[in-house]
C-alpha cells in the first residue's frame, strides 16, 4: 500500500467534510473539494506512472477511497469510478486515442453502460451516435466519457465501447436521488456526433472485454466509499455518545456509560472492520492473479459473495449507529443522516445485488448451472 497516497487522502478529509452539504445541494462535488482531491493527485490514482500517475494497487485504492468517503461519500464515489475507468480505457483504444486520453493524468472520466435511447450507426471512418446514456457518475467534472453504444446489426445489435470528449455532449441533470446526490450521475446526450475509429473498440474483440481484475475493481471502488461513509458516521456518533448525550429517561449521564451502548458501538465498528477485511481479501486475491489468468467460476462467485456481504455489513453498522444516536441523527443539519442515505443507495449498486449473488452461489455450489448473472 502507498502510505503517501493514504496520507494525502487523509489530508483532504476536512475539506471534503466541510463541503459535503454543498456537494449534495449542488448535485456535484464542491469546487474546494475538487481542488483538494486534484492537488493531492488522487484523480491520477490508477494512471500509469509513465503518464504522470501513481499506478496504485487495489489495496491502496480501497484505503484511499475509504478515507475520502469518511468526509464525503459522493466525492469518493466519483474518484473511485473514474479510477476504475482509467484502468480499462488505455487497453481498449488505439495509440492515438490513448495519447489524447492520458495527456492530462488528473482529469475525471465518467462512464455509462445504460443507454436511454442512445444508439449509433456505422459510417465510413467511425460511428455517428445520438441519444442518451444515464448514470454517468462525475459527468459534470469529467473531460472524457466512455459509453457503450448499441449499433443495429440486422435483427439484433452489437455494442461498441466509445470514448468521447464530454465537451461534445450535453448533460441532462437527471440524477436527483435520496443518496449519493452529489455524484453528478446524470445523463449524457449526443446529437449526431461523429466518433472516429481511433476512439472506438470493436465489439467482441479481446480489448473490448475487461479482465477479471478490472471487473471486480468496479465493485471494490463502489464498496470502499461506503466503508468510509460508515467510518464518518462512527466518528459523528462517537463524539455524541462520549459527550453529554444521555439515553432518554434513564439514570445514565452519557450513552457511553451504558454497557450495552458501548457494545452497540463496538458491534458497528466490528461490522465496518469486517467489511474492510473482505474488500482487502478480494483485492489481494485479484492482485495475485498472473497476467491472463482466469479464475474458476466458483472462485468468482465467492468473491462476489464477499463484496455483497460487505455491503450488507455497512448497512447493518449504520443501523446500529442510528439506534445509538437517536432521532436527532435524522435532522438535516446532522451529517449522520447524509451518511445513512449515501450508504443506503451506494450499497445497492448492481454489482452487489444480494439475491442474484446468493442465487448464483447456490447454483454453482450444487451444480445447478448455468448461473443467472451474465457478468459472472
Amino acid at each position: 500500500m502507498n502510505q503517501l497516497l493514504l496520507d494525502a487522502a487523509r489530508a483532504t478529509v476536512p475539506t471534503l467534510s466541510a463541503n459535503a452539504a454543498h456537494t449534495e445541494r449542488d448535485m456535484r462535488p464542491a469546487p474546494d473539494s475538487v481542488t483538494a482531491v486534484r492537488d493531492a493527485g488522487l484523480f491520477a490514482l490508477t494512471v500509469p506512472r509513465e503518464a504522470g500517475g501513481h499506478d496504485a494497487d487495489l489495496r491502496t485504492m480501497i484505503e484511499v477511497l475509504a478515507e475520502l468517503g469518511s468526509g464525503c461519500p459522493s466525492t469518493a464515489w466519483i474518484v473511485g469510478l473514474s479510477a476504475s475507468s482509467k484502468t480499462m480505457i488505455p487497453s481498449m483504444l488505439s495509440a492515438k486515442a490513448c495519447a489524447a486520453f492520458l495527456a492530462d493524468p488528473h482529469v475525471v472520466v465518467c462512464a455509462s453502460a445504460v443507454p436511454k435511447g442512445g444508439h449509433g450507426e456505422r459510417v465510413p471512418g467511425g460511428l455517428r451516435i445520438s441519444g442518451g446514456w444515464a448514470m454517468a457518475s462525475g459527468s459534470e467534472l469529467a473531460t472524457w466519457a466512455m459509453i457503450m453504444v448499441p449499433v443495429a446489426d440486422g435483427a439484433s445489435s452489437v455494442t461498441f465501447p466509445v470514448l468521447v470528449p464530454v465537451s461534445e455532449l450535453t448533460i441532462h441533470q437527471t440524477w436527483k436521488a435520496a443518496g449519493l446526490a452529489g455524484t453528478s450521475s446524470h445523463t449524457l446526450v449526443a446529437e449526431d456526433l461523429f466518433v472516429p475509429d481511433d476512439f472506438i473498440t470493436l465489439p467482441n474483440s479481446p480489448s473490448s472485454q475487461p479482465s477479471q481484475k478490472q471487473f471486480f475493481a468496479a465493485g471494490l471502488v463502489a464498496l470502499a466509499p461506503m466503508i468510509g461513509a460508515v467510518r464518518g458516521a462512527q466518528n459523528a456518533v462517537a463524539a455524541a455518545i462520549a459527550g453529554n448525550r444521555a439515553p432518554y429517561a434513564t439514570t445514565y449521564a452519557r450513552v457511553a456509560d451504558s454497557p450495552l451502548g458501548r457494545f452497540w458501538f463496538t458491534e458497528a465498528t466490528r461490522r465496518t472492520a469486517t467489511a474492510l477485511r473482505r474488500a482487502l481479501l478480494v483485492a489481494d486475491t485479484l492482485e495475485a492473479l498472473r497476467a491472463g489468468e482466469a479464475m474458476p467460476v466458483a472462485d468468482r462467485s465467492e468473491l462476489r459473495m464477499e463484496l455483497s456481504t460487505a455491503a450488507r455489513e455497512c448497512r447493518e453498522a449504520m443501523e446500529l449507529l442510528l439506534d445509538l444516536h437517536g432521532a436527532s441523527g435524522f435532522s438535516h443539519e446532522n451529517p449522520l443522516q447524509r451518511f445513512w442515505r449515501d450508504v443506503a443507495v451506494g450499497t445497492r449498486h448492481p454489482f452487489f445485488t444480494p439475491y442474484i449473488t446468493a442465487e448464483d452461489h447456490g447454483r454453482i455450489t450444487f451444480d445447478v448451472l448455468p448461473a443467472v448473472s451474465l457478468t459472472l
